[in-house]
């Protein structure tokens, strides 16, 4: 692992290359600097430490647990132990166990790896092959040797990310156990979900700087130097921010999305399962898009809209315009709802409740963000699930987690005789327990296309 000295050395990079984002200019859509893999490795690695450190212990007595078992085998990953292994590790070799034993806060918990190898510098190895051939038998006596009182493991009925302990190695598992400590088995599924969903104040930090990233790449894609009116087709501009995160040495979770709504056509239905398929992009187009990229292991989820002038024009309707506010008064009314321990589905009832006074229409879909972009936590709404979402919404919301601010209001547009266009927005905020903090701000203005200098 690098000194800390090389660590600061990086974050300091990646802060002093953020700059404020004003996305109605074009040098101000350049992308900030991207670390090397190397560096990333350093990054990623180090943060590791730190979660395993401070965030594990504490959520392993939140939740009352004496030992957590992860194992996987190679090509099957568990979801978690994807984000335990160091960043050299591309996934489990052979199969990879890790265990952890809290002897409380004066010891600390015992990170094991019943596996051929270390597990980087952060899982010793605690099984000689030589003396015990058969691991599950070696995983048994580690058991026994610390007699925990409850063994997480991770199954659960609600969350996939929760849920991959698989059924051979359950049955594997079982049968090498003590009956005394079969009956001590529990699931790991809140302790799971604490660990993808809580961020340390480094991830905080650096999650500014990875939707900067993302919010320099939307705003170029929604710009003369993508969009050629009359030539340029949605499914263009797709293919583009795919070849652009590549350029940029990034992936994306998900194949971008881009549509457009106009005056005098068909508007959209809220119905998110069809594709319409490449439309060639026009003067007076409301164009959405929809794009999330993974860096450092964490990973953004933004929509954002842009107006293609007409001829003559230098601002985008004032009914557009319009649109934009109430979509980001319903974020407000949203994000206002946030506290502590309640439920996704209350978030989403008063949220609702509270669009619907003020005569804004309303649909609210918002989910956590952070290992995974469709993350652990709180679900808040469904697009077609507006009364509740069984199981995923009825979890409880902590500090120090990420979100996605996914939703839309049904405006009336007056320029386009009371056409009714579906304003989507998507942004990326923290809730630190008290408040909601965009990461990188959210869009309130609309993109122009070209832009007006």
């Amino acid at each position: 692992m690098r000194t800390c000295s090389r660590f600061l050395l990086i974050i300091c990079l990646m802060v002093a290359a953020v700059v404020p984002a004003t996305a109605q200019h074009p040098e101000d859509d350049r992308a900030p600097a991207v670390l090397s893999m190397e560096e990333r490795a350093d990054v990623v690695n180090t943060w590791l430490q730190e979660r395993l450190d401070t965030v594990l212990p504490t959520l392993m007595r939140r939740e009352d647990v004496d030992l957590w078992i992860v194992s996987a085998r190679e090509y099957n990953e568990d979801p978690i132990i994807e984000t335990m292994l160091p960043a050299t590790w591309m996934a489990a070799r052979r199969r990879t166990m890790l265990v952890f034993y809290d002897r409380g806060p004066d010891e600390g918990v015992e990170r094991l790896a019943i596996s051929r190898y270390d597990v980087g510098d952060l899982f010793p190895s605690a099984w000689d092959p030589d003396e015990q051939p058969d691991q599950w038998a070696r995983l048994a006596e580690i058991v026994s040797e610390r007699d925990p009182e409850s063994i997480a493991l991770n199954t659960s009925e609600t969350f996939a990310l929760a849920d991959g302990m698989t059924a051979s190695e359950m049955q594997q598992l079982e049968s090498a156990l003590s009956e005394t400590h079969r009956e001590r088995i529990v699931s790991g599924e809140a302790l799971a979900i604490g660990w993808l969903e809580t961020r340390t104040q480094a991830e905080h930090q650096a999650y500014r700087h990875i939707n900067r990233l993302a919010h320099s790449i939307i705003a170029e894609g929604l710009s003369e130097a993508v969009i050629q009116p009359g030539i340029t087709t949605t499914d263009d501009v797709e293919w583009w921010y795919r070849d652009r995160i590549r350029d940029l040495n990034l992936t994306a979770w998900f194949h971008p999305s881009v549509s457009v709504q106009r005056a005098n056509a068909e508007c959209e239905d809220g119905d998110f399962s069809s594709d319409s398929g490449p439309t060639v992009i026009q003067p007076g187009d409301l164009v959405h898009m929809d794009l999330g990229i993974t860096y450092l292991r964490l990973n953004t989820d933004t929509q954002r809209n842009a107006y293609v002038l007409r001829p003559g024009e230098t601002e985008a309707p004032a009914g557009l315009q319009q649109a934009l506010r109430q979509a980001n008064r319903v974020q407000d009314l949203l994000t206002d709802q946030f506290e502590t321990g309640r439920s996704g589905n209350a978030i989403l009832s008063d949220a609702l409740a509270a669009a619907e006074s003020e005569g804004l229409d309303a649909t609210i879909y918002t989910h956590p963000l952070g290992y995974h972009g469709h993350g652990a936590g709180p679900t808040i709404g469904l697009w077609d699930q507006q009364d509740g979402v069984s199981g995923w919404g009825d979890y409880p919301l902590y500090a120090n987690t990420a979100h996605s601010i996914e939703l839309n209001a049904a405006v009336p547009i007056p320029e386009w005789d009371d056409q009714e266009i579906l304003m989507k927005v998507e942004e990326d905020a923290f809730f630190d327990g008290d408040t909601v903090t965009y990461h990188d701000g959210r869009q309130t203005e609309l993109y122009l296309v070209p832009r007006q200098r």
